[in-house]
């Protein structure tokens, strides 16, 4: 029998796909978490899956409209991609988010697998350290003075839709011209995503401490259009460049916009909107590029 945990209420999260791997993990953490009295719920949209392979005596339904402000904890059992999908939704009120990697290849999550009790057992105790992460803010404007907003946790990508097709934008920061870029896109990209598509394309790797954004153009038609490291608080200013050209914005490779030529993105970091990781103390950041990338790892 465990310990009574301080946190009593926790809602697990899972990737979309309930794979045979959760018909045994699930019903063992449902089990392990009660034992310490502790409640456990999950999003609405996912009980009709979870009444498959658990009692439905053991886990309650969590509506997501108050952003989980009835728990005390979020534990996602996925990858990065289940973790990012639910900081665009994060607010004030969301509790810290305790993430798993079920699969092989993780960078945000920062439990393994091997690691999920042990250290869901000091967590559930009141011990832990978080990691703050401020989101970044899109907004869509245009002439008919209509505004969208949306937020990136790792980045905002574009592209075109068409295979093989230039995209042409004018990007400002802070109201001074940086480029007039054609090429295959262009990447804007927060610290912690600066390991995905814009390292990929030739960015660099920002240590999670550093305070910035990063633009990182794709495969440009200019030696001059060269990855730049700006402050988060600059407003970067983003506008199709051709007259009939159709442009995408992907904002953390999951939600799409289209944009019209008119259009004009403006990016900054949102100082008031957050999400709140649950740190993994047995890890360091250089732990996990050597583990993950290989990097600075000799051969041979």
């Amino acid at each position: 029998m465990g310990k009574k945990a301080k946190l009593k209420n926790v809602c697990i999260i899972l990737k979309p796909k309930l794979t045979s791997e959760f018909h045994n993990t699930i019903p063992t953490l449902v089990s392990w978490l009660r034992r310490r009295s502790v409640k456990v719920f999950f999003k609405e949209s996912q009980m009709e899956l979870i009444n498959k392979i658990v009692d439905k005596n053991h886990a309650s339904s969590l509506s997501t409209d108050n952003h989980y402000s009835e728990v005390d904890l979020i534990i996602t059992l996925g990858g990065d991609g289940t973790l990012i999908g639910l900081s665009r939704q994060a607010n004030k009120k969301t509790p810290p988010v305790f993430g798993v990697n079920m699969g092989h290849l993780g960078f945000i999550t920062e439990f393994s697998k091997s690691e999920l009790y042990d250290e869901l057992e000091n967590v559930l105790m009141g011990n832990f350290q978080i990691i703050k992460v401020n989101l970044f803010k899109v907004e869509i404007s245009n002439r008919k003075n209509k505004t969208k907003k949306y937020h990136f946790i790792n980045d905002a990508v574009f592209n075109q839709s068409n295979i093989s097709r230039l995209v042409t934008v004018r990007v400002k920061a802070n109201d001074e011209p940086v480029y007039s870029l054609s090429g295959d896109g262009l990447i804007i990209s927060s610290p912690i995503g600066s390991t995905a598509y814009s390292l990929a394309a030739g960015g660099p790797i920002i240590f999670p401490d550093v305070k910035s954004v990063v633009l990182t153009p794709i495969c440009p038609h200019s030696l001059n259009h060269r990855p730049l490291v700006l402050p988060p608080t600059t407003n970067i200013e983003v506008r199709p460049g051709g007259r009939n050209e159709q442009i995408n914005l992907t904002l953390d490779g999951q939600e799409a916009v289209s944009l019209s030529p008119s259009d004009i993105v403006n990016i900054k970091v949102n100082p008031s909107k957050y999400i709140r990781f649950v740190k993994n103390e047995n890890k360091t950041y250089f732990h996990t590029l050597k583990t993950k990338f290989t990097h600075g790892r000799r051969e041979g």
